[in-house]
């Protein structure tokens, strides 16, 4: 499938010097007419452009806010602002008034992408259940080897490396299929059943249960098909849509991004990052939303993160510390030279704080992308109400 081309061939309202009620109204056949319109327009003006604002400022407190970025409370932060992004551009979408066939078009065209979010969003929550599943091996570790033992034996040692290595399976078995889930098939649209129960973490165990996605389901596509024909609003479209082709390629982007944030940091069954992202700098979030996909390829090309399962942090964290704790494992004899148990102690003393970060952060991020999901499928039909009301 052909990656997207968001480049448009004219600049959007922004960069044109006037705004685009005004291009509308040198269109007017009837200067009474356009004298109304002009008290009408103006408020629907203001409107869309505190949309661009706002959505320019949630951008900047992503890219400049305090949680590092691709972190789970960074990834929170980041679904809490689609969610405002959504939700304002449901206002703007359905309180103005409705210009004819092209804006219907758009609008479709916006739902359309919106719906092949849906299953990123099952795959995104399918990759943080992975992640429950890799912190009940860690939650192993940290009792075997935590504190409260004051003499650290051979049981122990034995207990902790089984459960690193069943867990070094499963991230190996990540990499190899793309996807490893231990739910059965399920959907935020429907009610879910209780997770099944690991049997130990083996391949076959986890490779026997069904996906929320099929098999051949491929993220790194979805996220293309997400991204096809996206263009920036000509002039002309600008003007028949009374403005609103704007906030409709605004919510276009915001959307990609998003699901292709989301991508890079979860565990998916066939990730793949390489989109094609590119925004007209004259809109007013475009330094932002550009500058942090630029920051999160960056980071998928590092040494130490181009053969991961996903970009997040606590990712990253939970693999260091686990070979670290394999290798010192490996090398130890019992009983522990004290230099050596100090060693597995600060390693184990890590591994519990990302564990404990995990445990946090976890079930609101699960919760997070279910509201998404709902509230796509929310809009998407009220979208198709409107549109059907108006045939």
């Amino acid at each position: 499938m052909p990656t997207a081309d968001f480049q448009g061939s004219s600049a959007p309202f922004a960069s044109t010097g006037r705004s685009f009620l005004s291009l509308r109204r040198d269109h007017a056949a009837d200067p009474m007419d356009a004298h109304h319109r002009h008290h009408i327009d103006a408020g629907e003006q203001r409107e869309l452009d505190a949309f661009q604002h706002q959505v320019a400022d949630l951008f900047h407190d992503l890219a400049g806010g305090g949680d590092e970025i691709l972190s789970i409370s960074w990834v929170r932060r980041l679904l809490d602002t689609f969610l405002v992004c959504q939700e304002e551009f449901r206002v703007i979408l359905f309180g103005h008034r409705r210009p004819p066939a092209l804006m219907d078009r758009l609008v479709s065209d916006f739902f359309e992408r919106a719906v092949k979010a849906l299953d990123v969003c099952n795959a995104v929550r399918d990759g943080v259940d992975q992640l429950r599943q890799w912190r009940k091996h860690l939650e192993i570790v940290i009792v075997a080897l935590g504190p409260h033992n004051r003499e650290l034996g051979e049981g122990q040692l034995r207990r902790a490396k089984k459960a690193l290595g069943d867990l070094v399976i499963l991230m190996l078995d990540e990499k190899d299929s793309g996807s490893v889930l231990s739910q059965r098939n399920r959907s935020f649209g429907r009610h879910s059943g209780s997770s099944s129960s690991s049997s130990g973490g083996r391949r076959s165990h986890f490779r026997s249960l069904s996906w929320s996605v099929s098999r051949s389901w491929s993220a790194s596509r979805q996220l293309q098909a997400i991204g096809n024909n996206i263009a920036a609003p000509r002039g002309h479209e600008v003007v028949e849509t009374a403005g609103l082709a704007v906030p409709v390629f605004t919510m276009n982007l915001v959307l990609l991004f998003v699901m292709w944030a989301l991508v890079a940091a979860i565990p998916c069954q066939d990730r793949g990052l390489q989109i094609h992202f590119s925004v007209p700098r004259s809109y007013l979030w475009a330094a932002s939303i550009t500058s942090l996909h630029e920051r999160i390829v960056e980071e998928s090309k590092k040494k130490d993160r181009k053969n991961s399962i996903g970009l997040l942090k606590e990712i990253h964290q939970i693999e260091k510390c686990v070979h670290h704790l394999i290798d010192l494992i490996d090398t130890v004899q019992v009983p522990m030279a004290e230099e050596k148990e100090v060693e597995v102690r600060q390693g184990v003393q890590e591994l519990a704080q990302v564990c404990e970060a995990m445990k946090e952060g976890l079930d609101p991020l699960e919760r997070l992308v279910r509201e998404v999901f709902l509230r796509i499928v929310r809009s998407r039909t009220e979208g198709l109400d409107c549109l059907n009301g108006v045939e």
